[in-house]
């Protein structure tokens, strides 16, 4: 069985955002052996999706909602007279509509580099952004906390934990942070 591969979270099936559970799919209504656990924002909350209909975008069309927030994307306008987003809408929609989430402390953030979104790696800890520091000296700076209490205390699923992004276009490394 081939899997929707996702251009902007290529490791989807390795972070856990699908289980196998065996049932209907909500919205193709064939059988599936795997299950999207990850978030998934609409008004009605269907019971069970394929990666199939993620990647097609008809999960999102059919319940009307998003994996990822809009507003979440880095650098897209929110407000009006904020500036247009340098992202086109086609890449904006692929995110929201047709990407797998990640799972967070708070709202998943989506970073983007060379005005395009870049692809979600996965869970980063101290270790993994060892060899990136001089790639991520900016995004770290930016955080607002203590450099050294990220390079030292970073995990992938405690208290502050690294969220590693890569451009596909120029293969830069970024870096959201989160801590509950």
């Amino acid at each position: 069985m081939n899997l929707p591969h996702f251009t902007y979270n290529p490791n989807a099936y390795a972070l856990d955002l699908f289980e196998t559970n065996e049932g209907e799919c909500s919205i193709c209504h064939e059988q599936r052996s795997l299950q999207y656990v990850g978030s998934f924002y609409s008004i009605e909350e269907p019971d069970y999706i394929c990666p199939w209909c993620i990647a097609n975008g008809k999960a999102a069309e059919k319940y009307d909602g998003e994996f990822n927030d809009y507003c979440g994307i880095e650098g897209v306008a929110v407000m009006p007279g904020d500036e247009e987003s340098s992202i086109p809408k086609g890449l904006l929609d692929e995110i929201c509509t047709r990407t797998p989430s990640y799972f967070s402390w708070q709202q998943e953030a989506w970073l983007t580099h060379c005005h395009t979104p870049c692809a979600f790696v996965g869970y980063a800890d101290s270790e993994m952004i060892e060899p990136l520091l001089d790639e991520l000296k900016d995004d770290i700076d930016s955080l607002g906390i203590n450099s050294e209490l990220i390079k030292n205390n970073l995990t992938t699923d405690g208290h502050l934990v690294g969220y590693l992004f890569q451009c596909l276009t120029c293969k830069q490394h970024r870096l959201h942070v989160d801590f509950d």
